[in-house]
């Protein structure tokens, strides 16, 4: 969906033509609540009007992207996947499964959210930033759901005060001192946060747009839970063969258990990005 040179390339003159980096300004600043001097409108349904000339590439960012910028309330999950359904290979290894294109997305996606969620495993593994690098945005609050408080120290969302960062725990899990907030949640049978227990502590804090970013078995939990508005899977022309899966949910015996949610497609680079509507309008 977004070209190669990602957002921070110069909009052509306004009036002749809307191009990603007009659409991406037009697209922040209905998410701030800001007004705009783009050629663009909203109607009451989240739908985008313009006058002016679109390219092909604007005019998916805007088809995809206005129902999160206009709505201040919403769970979006992201993963990153071969066509062979694997975030990873058995090693662990998972670094550009997805091109260029689809990490810009993934930003786009950071910036337009309030916070950004991940699982214990995902943070350990990865060590990531969660920051908005490759587009023009405000960077969102992180979030690291760590039931039993394994996430090292160390890691830079612990130790960088670029963003904030929320640490939640398990009850009586000792955390070592860092730049995060510690919050404590209860954890059910199975030793796992309830995904709306989160929701909730994080709406709490006015933090209403949520990314779910990983790992595949934190996703898999929130989507299980009927936590998930809807699900962007970004699928990369790639067969890995073996590796860890994305999805792993319950096991269901026939195919009139499973999910047919409504869904669009837009290219993003060589990927396919899948946009899975999994509840309510969003």
């Amino acid at each position: 969906m977004p070209d190669s040179n990602g957002v921070k390339t110069s909009a052509h003159a306004e009036g002749s033509m809307i191009d990603c980096a007009t659409a991406w300004r037009w697209l922040t600043a209905i998410r701030q609540g800001m007004p705009s001097s783009v050629s663009i409108t909203l109607s009451g349904k989240q739908k985008w009007h313009s006058q002016i000339t679109v390219t092909d590439a604007a005019r998916d960012l805007l088809d995809c992207m206005t129902p999160l910028a206009a709505q201040s309330h919403w769970t979006i999950a992201q993963l990153g996947q071969s066509l062979d359904g694997r975030i990873a290979t058995q090693s662990g290894h998972s670094h550009y499964i997805n091109g260029f294109e689809s990490l810009v997305h993934l930003h786009r996606l950071r910036a337009l959210a309030d916070a950004v969620v991940i699982g214990a495993g995902t943070a350990a593994a990865d060590n990531p930033q969660l920051t908005v690098r490759h587009v023009s945005g405000t960077h969102p609050v992180r979030v690291v759901i760590d039931p039993r408080g394994r996430v090292p120290a160390e890691l830079s969302v612990f130790t960088s005060a670029t963003a904030p960062t929320l640490h939640i725990t398990g009850p009586s899990v000792n955390t070592a001192p860092s730049t995060a907030e510690h919050c404590v949640l209860p954890l059910n049978t199975h030793g796992q946060f309830n995904p709306h227990d989160v929701i909730t502590l994080l709406a709490e804090r006015g933090l209403t747009r949520i990314l779910v970013e990983g790992g595949g078995i934190t996703v898999s939990q929130f989507i299980e839970a009927g936590a998930v508005d809807r699900l962007h899977l970004l699928v990369a022309p790639l067969l890995i063969g073996s590796g860890r899966p994305g999805l792993q949910m319950t096991p269901i015996d026939t195919l009139e258990s499973a999910l047919r949610p409504a869904m669009r497609t837009f290219r993003c680079g060589e990927d396919t990005l899948f946009d899975v509507q999994l509840r309510g309008s969003t």
